[in-house]
């Protein structure tokens, strides 16, 4: 069995969560492109895994939840009954420590109830106490987060904005919404001060994730044909993100912020727990 270098393997996750491309990673790193999807997909999936391991029983005072879109295989106007149910529009739910940037919880999938349910559901299962909880107004988050969080479990405000008209016919116009008119604050359950009531910090980190994972990036074709793939490239996005990379303004990593590690992790670190993850859970019991 061919086994690539170790180098080479930090070589081309290094490229992966940078931002490049599968093809522009294989010329960087002379490596197939092929055997580039594979890794990243090994990898994502070991990243989500330790992610799961490690980030719980966080005592985590304010989080932002937001959906970032993407689409897999198609975008959803060409989506046909023959497709399967993956196909189409892919909403990614984030959640963010507001104070330690640490992506605490992620979901990738529909933008529906069930998706958004089951995203709450994890973060309330990550996350200890009674933490103060900022969303945009999309309809799913009040039912699930009332459901999963109930009345006392947390302080949940959401922030509501109102738009006008259009910006010109041209590119813009298809990613960029009216202009905003009207910013209201709404207490939804507990006591959620309005001066907290924010998502500017997980929109910030929408930007992060569109710059640094291929995936994300607008009117490219670096979007994923399959539902497997996208999920490991936001995991493995997500472990580098909390775990090796240096945030600007906390100076540290968002894991050392939590208090879950002392240093900053290198890539090379980063793939052999990921592939240790994998190879435990292959393991009969």
């Amino acid at each position: 069995m061919n086994i690539l270098p170790q180098d080479r393997q930090v070589a081309v996750i290094s490229a992966l969560v940078e931002g490049c491309s599968i093809r522009t990673t294989e010329r960087l790193t002379e490596t197939h492109r092929d055997t580039v999807m594979r890794l990243g997909a090994k990898i994502g999936r070991g990243c989500d895994a330790l992610h799961d391991l490690m980030f719980r029983d966080l005592q985590v005072a304010q989080l932002q939840f937001d959906e970032l879109w993407a689409y897999i295989g198609k975008k959803q106007k060409r989506v046909r009954r023959a497709d399967d149910g993956t196909k189409g529009d892919c909403y990614t739910f984030l959640a963010l420590d507001s104070l330690n940037k640490a992506i605490i919880s992620y979901r990738s999938g529909k933008r529906d109830g069930d998706t958004t349910m089951a995203f709450v559901q994890d973060v309330r299962d990550r996350t200890l106490g009674t933490p103060m909880i900022s969303s945009d107004a999309f309809p799913g988050y009040e039912p699930a987060v009332l459901a999963i969080f109930g009345d006392e479990g947390c302080h949940y405000g959401q922030v509501v904005k109102s738009y006008v008209g259009e910006p010109p016919i041209n590119a813009a116009r298809r990613y960029s919404p009216g202009t905003v008119v009207r910013v209201a604050k709404y207490n939804v359950t507990g006591f959620m001060p309005v001066f907290l009531t924010s998502t500017s910090h997980i929109e910030r980190a929408n930007l992060s994730i569109r710059m640094a994972s291929r995936r994300f990036t607008r009117l490219t074709n670096g979007y994923s044909k399959k539902i497997e793939n996208h999920r490991a490239a936001v995991a493995l996005f997500v472990a580098h993100y909390n775990l090796c990379r240096v945030h600007e303004t906390l100076r540290m990593t968002p894991a050392m912020a939590l208090g879950l590690t002392d240093r900053p992790w290198s890539i090379a670190e980063l793939i052999q727990v990921a592939v240790g993850m994998l190879e435990n859970a292959d393991r009969p019991n």
